[in-house]
């Protein structure tokens, strides 16, 4: 259908207008689609709970679930949301959630105005997941700290069931926030987590090929050939500004920092160092410079502080903790997989 429009000027006025009321709409869109989510989500956790307390009793059987799903696709034919395997889900939720309340004392905390008469309510910040990846959530994470960083990441980063178990198979959790920061001391408080989210140790470099002894600018050569796929592994939200981009001090001199990064969910810039030997306090001071030029010449208004990232071939603890002693900037040091593929070259023919 061709719909004519009347001859009137798009003044200015009409022009910003009509952007806000799409932009009104759009929101409007998203809010009705969180809020039949939601509801959605609390009839399964409903669900879930019921079939849990019924169980309890020897009336009911081993039949319920079989019986429930056979008895509500009766009046809802066709629904897919109804089938058996849904209802496990549901059932499996639940009592995920509740096994974990009724075991650990600080799940109990977490939960704590959730639980009335020994009944638990959906967390409200569950309805901002869709139910797919609950599921998943579910059925694969061993502690409650695991599935509440999972459904933090979905809920920040708007993963897709496929990208939740992408990361969940490079195990995301198990990695990231495990790199040695100095972030407590260096960072405003609110900044803190989201920063020590962002790093991880170690980082997986299996997907490079590798000389057998190789250099450290070999190793920048393969990282750079292989952007897309450490921008993967980096995580969700960087973007790659330059390698050895030239950063000229007042004075004329010129230093070269091996790759710089903006990390767009933070606002920031990251700084990083890549050393293919264990790690010697000398490098932290090197990119402590290297972050505090960044802060001076690159550094927007809007820009939150840049951070430095040193990713070493091993590194010991104390010493890391040691070196950061008096430093101002926020810096983060991780290793990297040693597993690294290599090409042996000039490989000798057989006799």
């Amino acid at each position: 259908m061709f719909v004519n429009r009347e001859p009137t000027s798009m003044t200015a006025e009409y022009k910003n207008w009509l952007s806000d009321l799409k932009k009104r709409y759009r929101k409007a869109q998203i809010r009705a689609a969180v809020r039949i989510n939601g509801e959605m989500l609390n009839f399964y956790w409903e669900l879930g709970r019921d079939i849990c307390e019924m169980s309890k009793s020897a009336k009911y059987g081993d039949g319920l679930l079989k019986n429930v799903t056979l008895d509500l696709q009766s009046e809802f034919p066709g629904d897919s949301g109804l089938s058996l395997s849904n209802i496990k889900a549901a059932r499996r939720w639940y009592k995920t959630y509740f096994q974990w309340v009724v075991k650990s004392q600080q799940v109990v905390d977490f939960f704590g105005d959730q639980i009335s008469n020994g009944i638990l309510s959906m967390p409200y910040f569950f309805a901002n997941v869709p139910w797919g990846q609950h599921v998943f959530i579910t059925s694969k994470a061993e502690t409650l700290q695991e599935a509440l960083f999972y459904i933090a990441q979905v809920c920040e980063h708007g993963w897709s069931r496929k990208e939740l178990e992408y990361y969940f198979s490079e195990g995301y959790y198990e990695s990231s926030g495990k790199a040695l920061t100095n972030f407590e001391r260096s960072l405003p408080k609110g900044e803190v987590s989201l920063a020590s989210q962002m790093l991880k140790s170690p980082y997986n470099m299996e997907f490079l090929q590798m000389p057998v002894n190789y250099t450290e600018r070999e190793f920048e050569d393969a990282l750079i050939k292989h952007i897309t796929d450490f921008l993967l592994e980096l995580g969700k939200g960087f973007s790659f500004v330059g390698r050895q981009m030239q950063i000229s001090m007042p004075n004329g001199q010129t230093y070269y920092p091996d790759l710089i990064f903006y990390h767009i969910p933070s606002h920031r810039y990251v700084v990083c160092e890549l050393k293919i030997v264990p790690f010697i306090p000398d490098h932290v001071g090197q990119l402590n410079f290297y972050v505090s030029a960044v802060d001076h010449l690159m550094r927007g208004p809007e820009d939150n502080q840049t951070i430095g990232l040193l990713i070493c071939k091993s590194k010991d603890d104390t010493i890391v903790e040691w070196s950061f002693e008096g430093i101002e900037r926020p810096i983060g040091v991780a290793e990297y997989e040693k597993e690294i593929k290599k090409m042996i070259k000039d490989f000798p023919t057989p006799n």
